[in-house]
């Protein structure tokens, strides 16, 4: 920082300190004017004068009254403004008092709104300048009442001219914090979903696969002495679940990964083409699962075809740990229009209060992760006990999602 600009801010810390220097040179200033003479009896000549003491008195009241100009400037402009009428009157010589008004009223200017400038500007040009031409000791004319109608017009426009600079420069500011604060706001909404979109595929993934491990490791113990055979098969279940499992554990966690870390994952995200795949694990463990599709080869976004797939996953884990050992369940994919209605119905005996908004028992979040995934791409879902006992898990998905520029559309 220069010498220049540290003085600036030492000055700005201090309007004080600025408006008493400002006034000693503006008195300084009003002094040495009141000693020239311009007009000589033989043309224009610089002789010296001597002002009048009351002209003396007016000057230094003009000045001292510029040292409040911050804290009072419209005060401040009428006392200026008074002090400059009585020169104009009594002063014989007269001294250049009304600077002070001038520079009394580009304050006014400067600190208030563009109509109040017009009006007082007008007000104190016309004043300053009729009771000079009116009142004053020269014709009127004289190149001295002239002076004060330009000067006071170029104190109002100067002071104008600066208040605008400073509210453009201020919106300017403005306009660029709140452009900050909007990228960061987003940038933590985008944050946040992701992670929940993490979490929710986290507990999809962990719940679907310690369910099937938890039932096969349960066959495994029930039948080890007696069928070792079967033993065999569910431990080679539980290996096979476990194994998925891990995959898909990797393959989310790997979304976490930095830019330039290695192994990131790139198998796609599971859709409605590997729902025979996900019945037949459930089969696997012993839930009979019917799957019935009318979806005439319907080609799903890959947002879409994952919710489907998730919530399909979900309402399957939650027949296995809740229905009961004898359930039956059936998922059917229809497409209706723009939408594709995925209902997945148990008939079991368990408690459907265990299914309810937690979504699980021990406070799990399957269910409130279901419609979090559900509602995030503009569809609807619906739980509930069926009628005569069971479970139902009906969601409406759209077929096309919205793209961001038709979401802000009109």
């Amino acid at each position: 920082m220069s010498t220049f600009e540290r003085a600036r801010c030492r000055l700005r810390a201090h309007p004080f300190a600025l408006d008493a220097a400002l006034a000693a040179g503006v008195l300084a200033c009003m002094a040495a004017g009141s000693f020239v003479e311009p007009h000589g009896p033989d043309g224009v000549t610089w002789d010296l004068r001597t002002p009048d003491p009351l002209s003396l008195v007016l000057m230094t009241l003009g000045a001292a009254a510029l040292v409040l100009r911050r804290r009072a400037p419209r005060t401040v402009l009428a006392l200026a403004g008074g002090i400059s009428v009585a020169e104009s009157v009594t002063g014989d010589p007269r001294a250049p008092v009304a600077m002070c008004a001038v520079i009394a009223l580009y304050t006014v200017a400067s600190t208030t709104d563009r109509p109040t400038t017009w009006r007082v500007g007008l007000l104190t040009m016309t004043v300053l300048t009729g009771t000079a031409m009116i009142a004053g000791p020269l014709p009127w004319y004289a190149q001295e009442n002239l002076a004060i109608f330009a000067w006071t017009g170029i104190g109002a426009t100067a002071g104008d001219a600066v208040r605008s600079r400073r509210a453009f420069v201020r919106a300017i500011r403005e306009r660029a914090e709140r452009a900050e604060r909007t990228r960061e706001e987003e940038a933590r909404r985008r944050v946040a979903e992701e992670r929940l979109r993490i979490a929710r595929d986290l507990h999809d993934v962990v719940a679907h696969h310690i369910a099937l491990v938890n039932v096969q490791a349960g066959v495994a113990a029930h039948v080890m002495d007696k069928r070792p055979d079967q033993a065999k098969e569910a431990l080679a279940h539980v290996r096979e679940a476990s194994r998925s499992a891990l995959d898909e554990l990797r393959a989310t966690v790997g979304l976490l990964r930095q830019s330039g870390d290695p192994e990131a994952p790139t198998e796609p995200a599971p859709g409605l083409d590997r729902l025979d795949e996900l019945a037949g694990t459930f089969r696997n463990a012993g839930l009979r699962v019917e799957v019935a599709r009318a979806d005439q080869g319907t080609e799903l976004p890959a947002a879409v075809g994952l919710a489907a797939y998730r919530v399909i996953q979900e309402a399957l884990t939650n027949v296995q740990k809740h229905a009961g050992t004898d359930a039956r369940a059936e998922v059917s994919v229809v497409r209706v229009g723009p939408h594709i209605e995925i209902t997945v119905l148990d008939d079991g005996s368990g408690d459907g209060q265990a299914r309810g908004p937690g979504g699980g028992s021990g406070g799990g979040h399957g269910l409130l992760g279901m419609r979090e995934r559900v509602t995030a791409l503009r569809g609807t879902l619906t739980t509930g006990p069926r009628y005569g006992g069971g479970f139902r898990v009906h969601a409406i998905l759209p077929v096309k999602t919205r793209t961001p520029a038709a979401q802000d559309g009109p």
